[in-house]
């Protein structure tokens, strides 16, 4: 007997339906076109001009990351347009503490069964993401993949690209009486998410039900976007006198701030230096966890540090809260490895 002839689409695969995503999305990305970007969406690569962005001797700086189990929560509440900005926000925050200004963003959508609407609704979250971080969205990729996920369930990766001129890599210089300024996060970011919705699973809350911490859903209010520090941080940067950034996502302050310190040093930390927002106050105690806990997992309200050379620390947090940052005044580099927590958070 003669079989049917099948289809790409009859297998659950809608090539029609990925061409019209690029189409919609088209308009967006031609919203974060900068200096240097040469083609748009589309083509098998994408190019970009070092040159045109205005750089003479450029080191390249690469970064990627995701947006973890957060995304669950986003697939769960239907509200997916913020994850875009908190994929972005990921890779730029961490590309500038290198000292690398964003120049172009990739990213990589993958799902069951492309939905236009609901892909170009996150797709418009990244390009908005890449507009508030001043990088284009150069191409990416589209994949669905029927039978690797199941129902709305889709997954998201970037990759950007940023540049510096040779010899201004961070961190650089740091030394014990170095100040350590900490800039205010805006929520939970795009870490310990794992762990939040077991405190909701306990708790037996639903995403729909009013957030215990503020007026809003609770879904809606944990899936507040990472915030971008790029724009005032490359301010500050040219500015001078910053040594160091340490971007505090996964592992907290705790595992962060070393990392961008040298061999012998540690940090000094005043905990009683800035308030724990409500977010992480209530998730503190609804979850019974400890301080070493909220320091470890969470940014406990302290998403990028910036490491100042002493005399330059007081201009540099003027011009960070000019910017429209939160300042705190964290504590100091010490000559003594490891981190020294004093007081509680509160």
């Amino acid at each position: 007997m003669k079989k049917n002839g099948l289809t790409y689409a009859e297998a659950g695969v809608d090539i029609d339906a990925g061409n019209a995503l690029v189409e919609r999305i088209k308009p967006a990305a031609q919203r974060t076109q900068r200096a240097g970007t040469m083609s748009g969406l589309g083509g098998f690569g994408a190019l970009f001009d070092l040159k045109a962005a205005g750089y003479k001797d450029p080191i390249l700086v690469a970064a990627t990351d995701g947006v973890g189990t957060k995304l669950k929560i986003a697939i769960e509440t239907g509200v997916v347009d913020g994850v875009g900005v908190d994929l972005v926000a990921m890779c730029v925050n961490d590309l500038i503490c290198q000292g690398a200004e964003p120049l172009f963003f990739l990213d990589y959508f993958a799902t069951g069964k492309l939905d236009v609407d609901h892909a170009t609704a996150v797709i418009e979250g990244i390009a908005k993401g890449c507009e508030g971080s001043g990088c284009a969205l150069i191409g990416g990729e589209t994949a669905e993949m029927p039978g690797m996920y199941s129902g709305g369930d889709f997954d998201l990766a970037g990759f950007a690209v940023g540049a510096m001129e040779r010899g201004h890599d961070l961190p650089s210089g740091i030394e014990p009486g170095d100040v350590l300024l900490g800039l205010a996060s805006d929520g939970l970011h795009s870490n310990g998410f794992s762990l939040v919705r077991k405190v909701v699973e306990v708790e037996g809350l639903t995403w729909d039900a009013q957030a215990p911490f503020e007026k809003r859903p609770l879904g809606e209010a944990l899936l507040t976007p990472t915030r971008l520090y790029v724009r005032p941080l490359l301010t500050a940067l040219r500015a001078g006198g910053v040594a160091g950034l340490a971007h505090i996502t996964g592992g907290g302050l705790t595992e962060n701030l070393p990392r961008v310190l040298p061999e012998g040093c540690g940090a000094r930390i005043d905990l009683t230096s800035w308030t724990l927002p409500p977010v992480f106050r209530w998730l503190a105690s609804a979850g019974g966890l400890a301080q070493a806990e909220m320091l470890k997992t969470f940014n406990a309200g302290v998403g990028m540090v910036v490491v100042a050379k002493a005399d330059h620390a007081g201009h540099i947090a003027d011009l960070l809260t000019g910017e429209g940052e939160r300042v705190f005044r964290l504590g100091i580099v010490t000559d003594r490895p490891g981190m020294d927590y004093l007081g509680k958070l509160s």
